[in-house]
């Protein structure tokens, strides 16, 4: 028994010590909505994204994720066009559509623990001085948590943990709020997941409760225009939990005629981050590495992640302005 709870520990104290207690993005600036609900339909389009990460290749029980996610906009009427400079046009609604939906689903693993779960997310916006979109926006979540039975080996026919809720799994509710400043040139977000800081108790009332603590998001980036075909866009994301000390992500992108990115980034727990990606008519492909400045680096491969989007909404029902992945 004490086995078990040493090896529980030790998957435990390594989510804390790399902050990821909750699945963590490298290709956030790409699907906010991710780590902030009041995205969803901030952009007018109807968006499907498919993430796939894979953390420390090489490393067993290295942190794995999988996820999809779908949002939209209800819009109540059609949209006109307005002249706002020379080279510029935009969109305006004759009556704003304020609602927006989403949601995803995810698969998270991290050496014994597993973690199925979903969001459904609402949101709501508004127009601020004519040309920022101010959001906001609540999501409800839950996900199953159990540990992997099949990386643990028990020699006592009756040991307890064999029939313990942990095992078997559990589901567990909770909730998110986000607020998302949105205009032409720059983008603001703050979010709060894990509200009500769900936990799972292991064993019986001998164990402490081990619970998953609420995480922070504060993002935000700016777009550069050089050119007509050449935009700069610094970015940076700070993440924060109660146990967690703060983390930084500050990165600058390079895009070319808004159809192809690249960018690098510096992650404050000691990780350097490289991303590219390309659209193509309605779909977009990013890929992402990280180059861990640990000694970690030493038995792995890096960490991989791929992104494969669509985005669908004619000319009439999208903010022109917002027309960039």
């Amino acid at each position: 028994m004490k086995r078990i709870l040493h090896i529980l520990m030790f998957s435990i104290a390594g989510s804390l010590a790399s902050g990821q207690q909750l699945p963590i993005y490298s290709q956030y600036l790409y699907n906010k909505f991710l780590i902030n609900p009041a995205v969803a339909g901030s952009d007018g389009y109807t968006s499907y994204n498919l993430t796939a990460r894979e953390q420390w290749i090489g490393y067993y029980g290295a942190p794995r994720t999988f996820s999809f996610s779908a949002q939209t906009r209800i819009l109540k009427r059609s949209y006109i066009l307005k002249n706002t400079s020379v080279r510029r046009q935009v969109y305006r609604p004759k009556t704003d559509g304020k609602v927006g939906l989403g949601g995803y689903i995810y698969s998270d693993k991290n050496g014994l623990v597993q973690r199925t779960g979903f969001q459904f997310s609402y949101s709501y916006h508004m127009w601020l001085r004519n040309s920022t979109q101010l959001s906001m926006g609540l999501a409800l979540t839950g996900y199953h948590y159990k540990l992997d039975e099949k990386e643990i080996n028990f020699e006592d026919p009756e040991e307890p943990w064999l029939n313990n809720d942990l095992r078997r799994g559990m589901f567990i509710p909770d909730a998110s709020f986000g607020i998302y400043l949105l205009n032409a040139r720059y983008s603001v977000g703050f979010s709060a997941d894990q509200l009500f800081e769900a936990s799972a108790r292991i064993g019986d009332n001998t164990f402490k409760n081990f619970k998953v603590d609420r995480h922070y998001y504060i993002f935000g980036s700016y777009m550069f225009e050089l050119n007509s075909l050449i935009d700069l866009e610094p970015s940076f994301l700070f993440v924060m939990s109660e146990q967690l000390k703060p983390q930084a992500d500050i990165g600058l992108t390079y895009i070319y005629n808004k159809g192809f990115w690249a960018g690098l980034a510096y992650r404050t727990s000691g990780a350097v981050i490289a991303n590219l990606g390309v659209k193509y008519q309605n779909m977009f492909i990013g890929y992402a590495f990280d180059f861990t400045l640990q000694e970690i680096q030493r038995i792995t491969y890096g960490t991989h992640e791929i992104t494969l989007a669509f985005k669908f909404g004619d000319s009439a029902r999208r903010y022109r302005w917002l027309d960039r992945y």
